[in-house]
């Protein structure tokens, strides 16, 4: 039997490398929706919003939190250039759940002091980091 074919994946922030491994598939949030990659996906390059990556190799999903960013698609390998990207595993999802409450309270707040932009995406960030440290915490269970 031949074996599967696989695309490298490396996923970058202006700090670090967060993740570089072959995977079988990607899936990723595009601006305009739930984008999937294969191996030998024709070249593509789209915007990123804030979401969980997930990444199959072979019998094995990795789940990658990310803010948004740009994701560059060559028939061999995916670069993902992110603000910030975490692995699941790596998530303090106690930490992750008081920056969504923190997000949600600001938002409530009507004071023209308060960025709500800012506290949207602070609550978008919370929110993926959450999905993917629960997506992590169900393989296990």
């Amino acid at each position: 039997m031949a074996p599967k074919k696989k695309i490298v994946l490396e996923i970058i922030t202006p700090k670090k490398t967060v993740f570089k491994e072959e995977v079988n598939v990607l899936e990723a949030p595009a601006v305009d929706g739930l984008i999937g990659i294969l191996p030998r996906h024709a070249p593509l390059i789209t915007a990123l919003k804030t979401g969980v990556i997930r990444a199959v190799m072979d019998d094995k999903e990795r789940f990658i939190s990310i803010s948004e960013g740009i994701m560059d698609v060559k028939p061999d390998q995916v670069n993902i250039v992110a603000r910030t990207a975490e692995l699941s595993e790596n998530i303090d999802l106690d930490r992750a759940k008081e920056a969504k409450e923190r997000a949600e309270e600001r938002l409530r707040e009507s004071s023209a002091k308060i960025d709500h932009a800012r506290a949207e995406g602070a609550m978008e960030r919370a929110i993926a980091r959450i999905k993917a440290a629960d997506k992590h915490s169900s393989q296990y269970y």
